[in-house]
């Protein structure tokens, strides 16, 4: 198996196949053989699991998903990686690499037929330019156990903020939505070549099978989240009478006091419960 985080082993199949790393792609070379191993094994891999990757590059974390799944199916949009991926994970009969755009797949349908009978989970070192899409995209399939990211560290904050706190946001809100996120491990910038400005961060959520909250009416709940973290610092009342301007401003307060929470209260103070609750009590107020 070639060590695809050997600069000296790597460098001469790249010039030989005059591949170079696009900016714009968001593309690194990784030169850490413990980040891809460690992301498998913390990620759960083993063979009962069917993993989707997202954007393999040279194959460091799709070898050691290879190594452990029952599959692997890589979706990669760079087809000038063709040749080089075929020399350094072409050995392994459990993958499968679709030439393809992620955010154009049906991917409740591409796992149902990829991975049946196994445990579906989601692994990949994410771009930072489009972390976002691609999260929301495998959150909303809502079709996998867990999906364990490299990301910006800034995001992995986000992604696994508390109420209150600094970080915590619309996103934030989005994805413990979904999914129960820990922060697993910082990888620093000197693990890849070029290096990035950044220090990025593995997180994992784990997928919730039940939700312990009952919103009967998801869009209204998340255009409610995003209005409430529209007007940062402000009251949460200024936030919701922007974004539904059929309530008014004492309509906002008496929807904040219905739910049983401070007329001051900010959005950035409020967990999904008390969002869930405004958010039936403006259904109830529109419904009216």
């Amino acid at each position: 198996m070639i060590d695809v985080c050997d600069i000296q082993v790597m460098k001469p199949l790249l010039q030989e196949q005059g591949f170079h790393f696009s900016k714009a792609k968001g593309q690194n070379f990784l030169i850490a053989p413990w980040v891809p191993k460690t992301i498998a094994q913390e990620a759960g891999v083993d063979a009962s699991a069917g993993v989707l990757e997202i954007g393999p590059g040279v194959g460091p974390l799709t070898q050691q998903l290879c190594l452990r799944a029952g599959k692997v199916c890589a979706v990669e949009l760079d087809r000038r990686l063709e040749p080089i991926l075929q020399k350094t994970v072409g050995e392994f009969r459990n993958l499968e690499i679709l030439w393809d755009d992620v955010l154009k797949l049906d991917i409740p349908t591409l796992i149902t037929e990829k991975f049946p009978g196994l445990r579906p989970m989601a692994c990949a070192n994410l771009p930072y330019y489009i972390t976002s899409p691609i999260l929301t995209a495998l959150l909303e399939a809502e079709c996998f156990q867990s999906v364990t990211v490299m990301v910006q560290k800034e995001v992995a904050q986000r992604i696994a903020a508390a109420p209150g706190s600094e970080n915590y946001g619309a996103f934030t809100v989005f994805c413990q939505y979904y999914a129960q996120p820990k922060l697993l491990f910082d990888v620093p910038a000197h693990c890849f070549l070029p290096q990035p400005k950044v220090t990025s961060a593995v997180v994992q959520l784990v997928v919730r099978q039940e939700r312990p909250w009952v919103i009967p009416d998801e869009k209204l709940f998340f255009r409610t989240v995003r209005a409430s973290f529209a007007m940062r610092r402000k009251k949460l009342s200024n936030g919701l009478a922007a974004a539904f301007p059929e309530l008014g401003k004492d309509g906002a307060r008496e929807v904040i006091l219905a739910a049983g929470l401070p007329e001051n209260i900010r959005g950035e103070d409020l967990g999904i419960p008390e969002f869930a609750r405004i958010a039936e009590e403006i259904g109830r107020w529109c419904g009216a």
